[in-house]
Formats: C-alpha cells, sequence, structure tokens
C-alpha cells in the first residue's frame, strides 16, 4: 500500500512532509516502515521532550483509559483537578483553563487580557479603551486568526487578511520599542522568553526585567508564551524561571501531554478571576486521559538530575556547534538555551535537513536558514556526538 499517495489523496496539502513513514518510537529513536532506526533531535517540535512512549506516561494514559477517557467540563474529574494543582503550584499559585494546542492557549490569554483590559480602564482613559496588546516582530503565537494576527512574521499572514486588529509590534530585546508604542489603549504585552519559530532568540534578562517594570507601571498585564520554551527545555522547569521574572499570564502546550494534545493557560488569580461563567470553553480541555498523561510529564520534567542534564549536555551540544562553526564557513550563528538550540546558515537548509534524515538524523530548518534542534531532554553526550558527526558528515559539501 502507497501510503504516501493515500495522503495527497485524502489529507489537505499544508505539510510538507518529508518521505519518510514512522510506524515506532522508544525515547530518543524512531523507526519508519522499512525498520531503519533514527535518532530524533526535533521531538515533534519539542512534543516528546520526555522521549517516545516514555513507559510512566504510556502506563498512565492505560490506566485513565480503562477507568474514564472523557466527560464534558460540566462535571468534575480527578486527573484535571490533580494537573492543575501541580502547574498552579510550579508556576503562579494562580488558576488555570485547560485547551488542546498552543494556539488555543495564547486564544484564552488574549481574550483574559482583552476583559481584563475593558474592566481596568480608567475613567479618563475611558473605561473599554485597553485593548491593544503588544508583541513582537518574528514571533509566533499560533494559527487561529486571533493568534496569527499577534504573531510578528508577515509570512504566515498572507491570504489571511484581514487580521485581527488590536496588535501592535515592536522589536524583541529592545525595551526602548516597547515604550514607544505602549498607549492609553493598551492592556498588555505577550512574549516568548524564547523565539522558537522566529529562529531561536532567547530573550536578554534585561529585556524581561524591563517588561516586568513597564507592565507595571502602566498596568499592563505580561503574558508569556512558553509553548516551546516551557517545561525543562532550558535547564528549569518553567523558562521565566530562568529570568527571575514573573508573569501575569503564562500559557503552555507541546510537551505537557507527552504527546497527547493538551495545553494550559495559567493566570494569577487576580487576573483568573476576570473570567465568569461562560467567558470562555473547551469541549476537549482537561480531557481526563491527556490529564493523567500530563501529571506524569510534570513528574518526570521536575526532576533534579533531569534539569542539570538539560544544562550540561545543552552546554557541550552549544560548545560542539560553535567548533562546527569554526570549520564550516556556512554556518553564521550559533545560538540558544539549554536544549532549545539553533544554527544560523548563509545558506537554505532544507537540504541539509534531508540529507541528515538519510543519514538518520532528525532536526528541523526553520526561517529557511536556521537549523533548529529540539532533542528529548534526557539526552547524553555521546547522543550529541553522533548527531554532530552526521551533521558535519552532511556541512563539509557546503564550505
Amino acid at each position: 500500500m502507497n501510503y504516501f499517495n493515500l495522503e495527497k489523496k485524502n489529507i489537505f496539502q499544508t505539510y510538507k512532509r518529508s518521505p519518510v513513514l514512522f510506524v515506532r518510537g522508544s525515547g530518543k529513536y524512531l523507526w519508519d516502515d522499512k525498520g531503519k532506526k533514527y535518532l530524533d533531535f526535533f521531538a515533534g517540535i519539542s512534543v516528546s521532550s520526555v522521549g517516545h512512549c516514555h513507559p510512566k506516561v504510556v502506563k498512565a494514559i492505560k490506566s485513565q483509559s480503562e477507568k474514564l477517557i472523557h466527560v464534558s467540563n460540566h462535571y468534575y474529574t480527578i486527573p484535571q483537578i490533580t494537573l492543575a494543582q501541580s502547574l498552579s503550584d510550579l508556576t503562579l499559585g494562580g488558576k488555570v483553563f485547560f485547551s488542546n494546542s498552543g494556539a488555543e492557549a495564547n486564544e484564552c490569554a488574549i481574550k483574559l487580557a482583552r476583559k481584563w483590559g475593558k474592566r481596568t480602564g480608567t475613567r479618563d482613559e475611558g473605561r473599554g479603551t485597553k485593548y491593544e496588546i503588544v508583541t513582537f516582530k518574528n514571533s509566533f503565537h499560533g494559527r487561529t486568526i486571533a493568534t496569527l494576527s499577534a504573531t510578528g512574521q508577515k509570512k504566515f499572514h498572507k491570504g489571511f487578511e484581514p487580521l485581527l486588529g488590536g496588535f501592535k509590534f515592536a522589536e524583541f530585546n529592545n525595551l526602548s520599542s516597547v515604550e514607544k508604542i505602549i498607549s492609553p489603549k493598551t492592556c498588555a504585552i505577550i512574549v516568548e522568553p524564547v523565539q522558537g519559530e522566529g529562529g531561536v532568540y532567547p530573550a536578554k534578562k534585561e529585556f524581561l526585567i524591563g517588561l516586568r517594570k513597564l507592565c507595571n507601571e502602566n498596568k499592563l498585564l505580561l503574558i508569556f508564551d512558553e509553548i516551546q520554551c516551557g517545561l525543562g527545555r532550558t535547564g528549569k522547569i518553567f523558562a521565566f524561571k530562568n529570568y527571575g521574572v514573573i508573569p501575569d499570564i503564562l500559557t503552555i502546550a507541546k510537551s505537557l501531554g507527552g504527546g497527547l494534545p493538551v495545553a494550559a493557560t495559567i493566570a494569577k488569580n487576580k487576573v483568573a478571576e476576570i473570567f465568569s461563567f461562560g467567558d470562555h470553553g473547551s469541549t476537549f480541555g482537561g480531557n481526563s486521559v491527556c490529564c493523567a498523561a500530563g501529571i506524569e510529564v510534570l513528574k518526570i520534567v521536575s526532576n533534579k538530575k533531569l534539569l542539570k542534564n538539560v544544562k550540561e549536555v545543552g552546554n557541550y551540544f552549544l560548545s560542539e556547534l560553535r567548533k562546527l562553526r569554526e570549520k564550516y564557513d556556512v554556518i553564521k550563528d550559533v545560538r540558544g538555551f539549554g536544549l532549545m538550540l539553533g544554527a544560523e546558515l548563509k545558506i537554505n537548509g532544507k537540504e541539509i535537513v534531508s540529507k541528515c534524515l538519510q543519514k538518520g538524523l532528525l532536526i528541523n530548518c526553520t526561517q529557511d536558514n536556521v537549523l533548529r534542534f529540539l532533542p528529548p531532554l534526557n539526552i547524553n553526550k555521546k547522543d550529541v556526538d553522533i548527531a554532530v558527526s552526521i551533521l558535519a558528515d552532511v556541512l563539509k559539501n557546503y564550505r
């Protein structure tokens, strides 16, 4: 059976898929339908951060699916409440709204910020006029119309105009550019502590500290989008803990379910209380099986030994990539945080990604020329050596 042809016939052609059919995964490895083994340094866009089919996650999924798979949010379930408590305790000490994807988590944050702005506008400003959200060029927040409107990359906007109004774009890591566009209509600032789709750019500590100060001075909400960079990827359980800056709203998704679709919008109590009954909802949000998986994922990524590994192996990986940069002129820059790293090329990286795949290594290219590495958090230095060796073998033809 030719699954490639069946895919073209039956599925929307919105993805440029690599010509490989995966049928099995375990830990940091994937196997295709021909039995070939691959080292996965992409982890499903940071989704499989604890590895493929982690035994504790699989056990939780099996156990919960035999008890209760789904009831609506008209009722209480133990996994949802348990996961919410864990997320609250580990982050803002506030409340949680569950959804299914990063875009939905950010959509919730945008709605929450808008309603908060309408309630907090002063009499002089005109109540209800605080609705604008400052976001950043090169950012990525999702593909719904609202989150697409908040995304600072025009290539994603093309063909979907008119977009939702009320978003202003500042320069990432440039505080003065933010100060210039804040107005009496501004209600919030949304930022990724590490821009992922934008090319793997970490925020500077003084920048995020400055954003927090601006929000305090102007009575704005600070929203951190940690959908790609959260849950251990930077060496801390959440990226904001690296900076000592606490947001008012935090969004997470991707790796939270260990491969199952679950996302969360976490808000401080003073912000969460802005929503009342019926203001927001999600049919599948907080699904029992997904939350059971999420509980185990949080336990795994909270492990101090694992987080230490992320820092140590991440630093080693970064140093090895820098050695490649010195050796191969085609590499323009190397940057990142923990196990979220990027190598910016002077050429298009699509062919390099394809050749690495042929040699058994999964990586990704974003912004056309930034090789992006998002491996499982439990990789070791030997895995890095294998990946770097494959990459070097490919790059030698591009000097």
